[in-house]
């Protein structure tokens, strides 16, 4: 025992030499050090955290390098209460009406204007697509490959952008290219909704109205038959309508629906068949089925939900890369100015 008791003296005593009991300040090497200006738990609300949905798609590398000026200006409120700015978020020019040589409708002319000078699509995509990232272009050539304007949405009355943001998010999720939105009350002030739409808006066609007659008129000269949601005696069920015809789905306001001079107006009415006690959806919820259930039956009936042909898919691309972010449109002015100095060759 006594052995024993001194064997374990003897390696405390030389555990405590090995021991520091006054040991010097730690310092991190620089490359470790926290940054005091930046605190790690305090005023997390002044970053801007982005947060990414699941999907069935795996995502890819994000579109948009967007300043903080530019995420003011862009949110689904300002848009629709700043008719001017919805027009400048398209960039290549617009037709003035239907081509009477196709058989559908396509908004683009093969023609952006800088300045003086205007660039085909073909010399827009020349001059932007080397400055993006391959993962972007190859993005925005997949989305382009399954946009159409063969259906497009049409919101009539909303009083919540929260519900206009969230069907601008399902269109653009769903490959509907052209949105429309009839009398919005701009007098009332709304929260902040980018976060519903997930800047969806950027990359729609959006276009104001100030009432269904107005922008009724107008589809029809399109080609589109008009399609209202409605519950009634008369409404088709969706899944017995034929989705490969131009359609423009209608969905009315929160509480009242269908507006009577929209329904009068319209071509159709639809619904989407109700299996429960209630006997609606949410606006936002039942624009989302219908537009879900045309793009399916287009893939089942056509092969798929996009059709736009080459020259479409060119002009298409071409605005797209304009709206990437506002270098774009310097390097594309950039370009057009090279062009015009550039000495003409002569034809042989």
């Amino acid at each position: 025992m006594i052995a024993c008791n001194t064997l374990i003296r003897a390696h405390l005593s030389n555990l405590r030499c090995k021991l520091d009991l006054n040991p010097k300040p730690f310092f991190f090497p620089l490359s470790l050090r926290l940054l005091t200006s930046v605190p790690l738990c305090n005023r997390i609300s002044s970053c801007r955290i982005r947060t990414r949905s699941f999907s069935a798609i795996p995502e890819v590398a994000p579109l948009e390098d967007e300043s903080l000026e530019d995420l003011a200006k862009d949110t689904v409120e300002h848009l629709l209460t700043h008719q001017d700015d919805v027009a400048r978020l398209m960039k290549m020019e617009r037709r003035s009406g239907m081509d009477i040589n196709s058989k559908r409708w396509f908004p683009y002319l093969d023609r952006f204007k800088c300045g003086s000078e205007s660039l085909s699509s073909r010399e827009v995509i020349e001059a932007v697509a080397p400055v993006l990232m391959e993962e972007r272009k190859e993005r925005l050539k997949r989305v382009v490959r399954n946009r159409s304007y063969s259906v497009c949405l049409v919101v009539e009355g909303l009083c919540d952008f929260g519900n206009v943001s969230a069907t601008f998010r399902s269109a653009d999720a769903l490959g509907l290219q052209s949105v429309h939105v009839v009398s919005c009350d701009s007098s009332k002030r709304y929260r902040e909704n980018r976060h519903v739409s997930m800047g969806a808006e950027k990359w729609l066609d959006i276009e104001l109205w100030n009432s269904p007659k107005e922008c009724f008129k107008v589809l029809k000269s399109r080609g589109y038959r008009i399609a209202t949601t409605h519950v009634g005696m008369d409404a088709v069920s969706i899944y017995d309508m034929d989705w490969s015809r131009p359609t423009a789905i209608v969905v009315g306001n929160e509480n009242r629906g269908i507006s009577d001079e929209a329904l009068e107006l319209s071509d159709l009415h639809c619904s989407i068949p109700m299996k429960g006690m209630v006997d609606s959806f949410n606006v936002s919820v039942a624009a989302g089925i219908v537009m879900h259930h045309a793009v399916c039956d287009r893939t089942m009936h056509l092969g798929s939900h996009g059709d736009l042909n080459e020259d479409e898919s060119q002009i298409l691309l071409a605005e797209f890369l304009l709206r990437h972010n506002n270098s774009s449109i310097s390097i594309a002015n950039e370009y057009a100015k090279r062009k015009a100095h550039m000495p003409l060759i002569p034809r042989l």
